[in-house]
């Protein structure tokens, strides 16, 4: 199997895991702040990370080194968790989830910006039918709402918090010095949790965590665990493989992850005219896959 081909695979996982933490935070959002849930989560998976890196082994001397790498990149993702959260709490998981779709645009934008990565004219293809059928969904099929372009609050909150998640991806391997992925993954969880604990500290202090229902225990563990200690990981490794609008071109499959989670959660199946949209982010997701001479 070859570098590029273990990158496609480690973000077909993401996608995956990914999806579960809409659909999940989406039932536990009504009942807790976003900065208190992402505070909590961040801290778990932080706390994970270290004690695999502890039994790991000693990291590498260098791994601290400019530590404001850390806080940089924590920061861009605190901000896209909370935005996320944030949104769920008026918009439906799969709007966002076609929301997110947008992140290949923007990370191929940020991939020009920062390293030059060429976008090529079928990649560009891919990225315009993506986006299409990112608003298609959005708007769920719906030409008169289209026409209008009323986009509900939720879905613009987020759509900032995916400028920051884009912005992420190329930052990763322009900020990486070769630090083994644990390390690394452990001191933005690190960073993010102290970002988190002093910015949400007011959330925290007014949060009855006694008195939360299980759900919200449950995405906070699901999100902690395979939304962020693991996805952190899957990224980064895809990253330091593949362009930047590659790996986020993997993003197009987070709508239909979210439709299979909903399905299965019991929230029922959405309108058939929104499926001509996630069939075309589909369509861009083979384009660009299929255009391995960028890779």
């Amino acid at each position: 199997m070859t570098e590029a081909l273990r990158g496609h695979l480690a973000m077909l996982c993401f996608s995956a895991l990914v999806a579960g933490s809409f659909s999940l935070g989406g039932m536990a959002a009504p009942f807790i702040a976003p900065e208190a849930l992402n505070a909590v989560r961040f801290a778990l998976a932080a706390g994970v990370v270290i004690v695999a890196l502890l039994l790991q082994g000693k990291a590498p001397r260098g791994t601290w080194a400019a530590p404001w790498r850390y806080v940089v990149l924590a920061g861009l993702f605190v901000f896209y968790f909370v935005a996320m959260f944030t949104g769920l709490k008026t918009a439906q998981p799969v709007s966002l989830a076609a929301v997110f779709t947008l992140n290949p645009i923007l990370a191929g934008v940020f991939g020009w910006a920062l390293m030059r990565q060429i976008t090529t004219p079928r990649m560009a293809l891919a990225l315009g039918i993506g986006g299409i059928g990112a608003l298609w969904v959005v708007f769920r099929g719906d030409l008169a709402a289209l026409m209008a372009f009323h986009i509900g609050r939720g879905e613009i909150i987020f759509f900032w918090g995916c400028v920051a998640h884009a912005l992420y991806v190329p930052l990763l391997r322009v900020l990486s010095r070769g630090e083994p992925a644990l390390a690394f993954n452990a001191g933005i969880l690190v960073a993010g949790a102290g970002i988190l604990a002093i910015y949400g500290a007011p959330a925290i202090l007014a949060t009855d965590w006694g008195a939360l229902p299980m759900i919200v225990w449950g995405a906070i563990v699901y999100t902690a665990l395979a939304a962020t200690a693991l996805t952190f990981a899957l990224i980064r490794y895809s990253t330091m493989r593949l362009p930047s609008a590659k790996v986020m071109a993997y993003t197009y499959l987070t709508p239909c992850w979210v439709l299979i989670w909903e399905v299965a959660l019991g929230h029922g199946a959405p309108a058939l005219r929104v499926l001509i949209g996630i069939g075309l982010t589909l369509v861009a997701l083979l384009l660009l896959l299929k255009d391995e001479d960028a890779a």
